[in-house]
């Protein structure tokens, strides 16, 4: 999308003419807020560019007018991949290596970087989404916001190297080579922004919390960022080399082409592509994504340690009590009404069959009063996002280096009148303190809903400057550590607790991540 001069919304003005590397920006102030919107920084990724490491964008003369997002990468339509605000709608496009700046004031500063990378898996998603608008969280901690866009899906994460040579080293990983470009701008431009080019915080949830896992996992990315936060998205293990061929071959299979004409792959429109990507997903199972592809990737990054890279890093690490009460109540509305069998049954698909019984006896013992539905999303999330985010809090803690903060989200959301219990995403009104933008998921604003926005947003603030959550808002939350394991429990109120839930973490003890597919049992 090529940028406005101009804004519609009568409630801003003109920002301040910023220097960049690649030349003069202009945002608009909104609110006290300086907002720069769809920055460059990358060159279009079309044409020869296409499946390649991120290039350098081309500078400008003149000023740019940065009051619209720039375009969100191409991926299968759907509410994750809706961007804008207040009645702007972002497009689609290989111009997709944009980013957006939040400041109280530009000129030379001293202010806390927030590099926020959106959620949506590897293949889906926008960081120009209403909901990550980065006005409140920069005015309530004088922080400088970043979100990125950048490459998903085939796009960003199909491993041509092997079929058409060094030219293509890196494509299995272009998308991550985007975010660390991204960095790299932040780390050059930021500080014309009013922000701290030595104080970056990296975040993200679902799979922006999978980004925030590669990034703290390589040698390409150390330096970039001083704090790392892992919203319910551990990412512990990357594509085998072999299987990420495989659905490179099933890509021209998909498109009708073959080896000799491999290189057409980058002269179709991105619409072939994507609907190739799509029949490619659809009969594998299998989405592409981050590779262990030995140029980029030489080793996993958080199994079964934790990487070199992350030892002087601090972290947040963290998860919300029903993450799947979103995905799986979505998937099927049937998972609503579920009786003990019915739980008993579909919980086939996630644990061995022979340890069901027990499970559902001990967390219905754990928690007394709730649903059979109640209990599947519990046991789901546990076998899920829950363990991958022990196994990784956990790796932080042995390397005995910076500490590591676990949370969890135990709020109860009232909308469609609770049964969603505490799902995946409940956590991003209340840390980016955007409450008002998301009724859909937290209800009408009360007290209760302000004071959540209250705890998580200072909280992440407080993280963002000195690597401690620690702040008025809350308890006294320590570090993470093996024998006491602090987690903060963010309901209202906020509760710091030593080893909550033990017994239901002891029972998942025995699996290991499901990132390794349909193992279930631990070996």
């Amino acid at each position: 999308m090529t940028t406005s001069t101009t804004s519609t919304d009568a409630r801003t003005e003109p920002s301040a003419v910023v220097r960049t590397a690649g030349g003069l920006v202009r945002g608009e102030v909104y609110r006290g807020i300086s907002v720069f919107r769809g920055i460059p920084y990358g060159a279009p990724t079309s044409g020869a560019n296409r499946f390649r490491p991120p290039q350098p964008a081309e500078p400008w003369t003149g000023i740019r007018e940065c009051v619209e997002y720039g375009e969100t990468a191409p991926q299968a339509p759907g509410q994750l991949a809706e961007g804008g605000w207040e009645g702007h709608r972002t497009e689609m496009g290989e111009d997709c290596l944009r980013l957006n700046v939040w400041t109280p004031a530009t000129g030379a500063g001293t202010r806390p970087i927030f590099v926020w990378l959106h959620g949506g898996g590897f293949e889906a998603g926008s960081g120009s989404s209403m909901l990550y608008d980065g006005t409140n969280l920069a005015r309530r901690g004088d922080a400088v916001v970043v979100t990125i866009n950048h490459r998903l899906g085939v796009f960003g994460h199909c491993h041509l190297e092997d079929i058409l040579g060094e030219e293509f080293v890196g494509s299995a990983n272009a998308g991550y080579l985007d975010l660390v470009a991204a960095l790299q701008w932040v780390r050059t431009n930021i500080g014309e922004f009013g922000g701290d080019p030595a104080n970056v915080t990296i975040a993200g949830q679902s799979g922006g919390g999978r980004k925030v896992s590669l990034l703290t996992a390589s040698p390409l990315a150390e330096g970039l960022f001083q704090r790392g936060i892992v919203q319910s998205g551990s990412h512990l293990r990357l594509m085998p080399r072999e299987k990420a061929n495989d659905l490179a071959e099933r890509l021209f299979g998909a498109l009708g082409i073959g080896r000799g004409d491999a290189r057409k792959l980058q002269e179709l429109p991105w619409q072939d592509i994507r609907r190739a990507n799509r029949d490619v997903m659809g009969a594998t199972r299998s989405r592409f994504s981050p590779t262990l592809d030995g140029p980029i990737f030489e080793a996993h990054p958080w199994d079964p340690e934790a990487p070199a890279t992350a030892a002087g890093v601090p972290m947040m690490i963290g998860t919300c009590r029903t993450e799947l009460s979103n995905q799986l109540g979505s998937a099927d509305e049937a998972n609503f009404a579920l009786d003990d069998a019915g739980v008993a049954e579909r919980l086939k698909a996630f644990v061995p069959a022979g340890d069901i019984a027990e499970l559902m006896a001990l967390f219905k013992r754990e928690n007394p009063g709730a649903t059979p539905p109640e209990t599947f999303f519990q046991i789901t999330t546990a076998r899920g996002y829950w363990r991958d985010s022990i196994l990784q809090t956990e790796a932080k803690v042995r390397q005995r280096g910076a500490p590591v903060y676990s949370y969890r989200v135990t709020w109860r959301t009232p909308v469609e009148g609770g049964r969603r219990i505490s799902p995946h995403s409940l956590d991003l009104p209340f840390m980016f303190d955007n409450v008002t933008k998301a009724p859909h998921m937290v209800g009408d604003p009360t007290g209760a809903t302000a004071a959540m926005a209250e705890a998580m947003s200072e909280s992440w603030l407080a993280f963002a400057r000195s690597g401690d959550p620690n702040n008025a808002a809350i308890p006294r939350w320590k570090a993470y550590d093996l024998e006491t394991r602090t987690v903060m429990l963010f309901d209202t109120p906020p509760t710091a607790e030593n080893d909550p839930h033990r017994a239901e973490r002891l029972a998942m003890e025995k699996y290991p991540t499901q990132q390794l597919g349909r193992v279930l049992h631990r070996a």
